[in-house]
């Protein structure tokens, strides 16, 4: 399957999941659930996605400018941050710090940069600025902070509420559980990669060389373990610790994504076109480069399935499965060496 370049995707699914509302998190194969309402989750993950895209639809406009508006309207004065809405529009949560902290600053911290418009550009500086005036003492979290962190501070070295964060990130994400084992978690639990671009990333935008190759080291030894037979075999939800080897089940698109972004960021960061294939890699996963050979979306609709089972995909075409298929097309689309 090596060698099959994505194509443009279609964001035909997602549109279906959207309502007035925001993006919604379930579906029943390909039948949205409203009963299960928002999360700033997945809202985030689909404004760094559509921020990604440089030719977007009116339609697709809105859905990004709806995302925004999602994300900043979970924003508590004290940083913290909503993540659950009910079908009605109503939170149904306290604000807290856990992942949907960490993922809505990279959500406005991305759009802070690469937004289409300057007014939400502008909206966004301000949302990331409300979201740092906390942080998380979760690993994830910071991880998913870092990359919003990150890619402000690059494009604005002066942004000190991103220096801030990334300062305090490098010390959480660069420590190793043992010296036989350089994760910075015991196990390997979910959206491991994101940890390793985050590394990458802190280096980069700090000018912390032995931090940038720290997160290198991090995405080395990941792919070591998350890659068998030529295919990636990633970490089922139950986790996974370097004697377990053998496939697990079941297996999450989101993982396959993770993967795709650390393995661009790293590509764009040495320009070592190994990286770029591991990118191609992961696309192919979705097109059945994976345990069981079998495809993880529909091609016609933009839907990625839910889950990789021991006898095949999980049918439902959630947002967070979408998203991650979508946004791995778009990084094998970008990292495509033959159009470089």
């Amino acid at each position: 399957m090596i060698g099959q370049v994505a194509r443009q995707p279609t964001f035909a699914h997602l549109k279906r999941l959207t309502t007035e509302i925001g993006l919604q998190e379930h579906a029943l194969f390909d039948e949205p659930r409203p009963e299960h309402g928002y999360c700033v989750d997945d809202v985030a993950r689909g404004l760094v996605l559509l921020c990604r895209e440089s030719d977007l639809d009116p339609t697709e406009l809105a859905m990004l400018e709806l995302y925004l508006n999602f994300t900043l309207r979970a924003l508590s004065e004290d940083g913290s941050c909503h993540n659950r809405m009910d079908s009605s529009g109503e939170w149904v949560d306290q604000p807290g710090r856990g992942d949907w902290w960490g993922r809505a600053m990279w959500g406005v911290g991305f759009a802070a940069v690469h937004a289409p418009l300057e007014s939400q550009r502008t909206r966004a500086v301000e949302g990331f600025r409300i979201l740092a005036r906390t942080t998380s003492p979760d690993l994830k979290s910071l991880s998913f902070a870092s990359l919003g962190a990150g890619e402000l501070l690059l494009a604005h070295p002066e942004e000190s509420s991103a220096r801030r964060i990334l300062e305090h990130a490098r010390i959480r994400l660069t420590h190793s559980s043992s010296d036989s084992w350089i994760w910075p978690e015991k196990r390997l639990s979910y959206s491991n990669g994101s940890v390793a671009e985050a590394v990458i990333l802190i280096g980069w935008a700090l000018g912390d060389t032995p931090t940038l190759e720290r997160g290198i080291s991090l995405l080395e030894f990941l792919l070591k373990i998350e890659t068998r037979s030529g295919h990636f075999s990633v970490t089922p939800t139950e986790g996974r610790e370097d004697d377990e080897g053998a496939m697990g089940f079941d297996q999450q698109p989101i993982e396959i994504a993770a993967i795709a972004d650390a393995c661009a960021r790293a590509f764009q960061v040495t320009g070592d076109r190994r990286w770029a294939e591991e990118v191609e890699r992961a696309w192919s996963w979705f097109l059945g480069n994976n345990d069981i050979g079998v495809p993880m979306f529909d091609p016609e609709t933009g839907a990625g399935y839910d889950g990789l089972h021991d006898r095949g995909p999980n049918l439902n075409q959630g947002a967070e499965s979408t998203i991650s298929m979508l946004s791995t097309a778009q990084q094998a689309l970008r990292t495509d060496i033959s159009r470089l």
